[in-house]
């Protein structure tokens, strides 16, 4: 999931279609208010953020999110008016990943979404062994345990290791194949029915908390 923070509403509604039709999930906010709900609700992968903002503006809401561990470590690419040093060296100095200047092409806003998702992963490797929650959803990677509103579930490793990998890409689709190739492996010979057939083993032992599991036709499954 993208959020972007961009209070004109027709480069909003841009490039928050752009990002969709690129099969990234995206939700655009024009005020703080609004998107601090969403983030104490999912964390998203990615935040774009305007400077200039009615209320409180871009600079005051990165400042808070390095501020908060929770939100520290997810990449932001600033969005600056064009010629105002200052603003890009400030964000940059403040933690913001990329920055890019107002008026700018969508096609290049996505390739710089796209350069900082991949410079992120990395990081996001290194915390394969740690807990990964959603709501009431809880996966510990070191233990091998996985709770759904606070009791234990016993999971086979594949189903282990599909929730895994959900939960590490929560807020994006994850492709039918993508699922077959990291957990089967690339040499299994199986059809993407496979998949179906263990998501759907996957949601009952969940129960209530299986309803996190989304279908997206035609493409895969995703959480959040």
């Amino acid at each position: 999931m993208i959020y972007m923070l961009e209070d004109d509403s027709s480069i909003r509604e841009l490039v928050i279609y752009a990002l969709r039709a690129s099969v990234y999930e995206a939700e655009g906010y024009e005020d703080a208010a609004p998107f601090w709900r969403a983030v104490s609700e999912t964390l998203p992968q990615m935040i774009l953020l305007d400077i200039m903002l009615p209320g409180e503006d871009g600079i005051s809401v990165l400042k808070k999110l390095k501020a908060n561990p929770r939100t520290a470590d997810i990449p932001v690419i600033m969005a600056t008016a064009k010629g105002a040093e200052y603003d890009k060296v400030l964000g940059l100095d403040l933690g913001a990943d990329d920055y890019i200047a107002k008026p700018f092409g969508v096609m290049e806003l996505l390739s710089r979404v796209r350069a900082v998702l991949r410079r992120a992963a990395p990081h996001a490797a290194t915390t394969a062994d740690t807990a990964l929650c959603y709501r009431d959803l809880t996966l510990d990677a070191a233990a091998h345990r996985v709770t759904a509103n606070g009791k234990n579930i016993s999971l086979t490793l594949k189903e282990f290791q599909l929730l895994r990998l959900l939960l590490t890409h929560a807020g994006s689709v994850v492709g039918r194949e993508q699922l077959l190739n990291e957990i089967w492996g690339y040499g299994y010979d199986g059809e993407t029915r496979t998949v179906d057939v263990h998501i759907g083993t996957l949601r009952q032992k969940l129960g209530s908390c299986g309803a996190y599991i989304e279908t997206v036709r035609g493409v895969g499954y995703k959480i959040g």
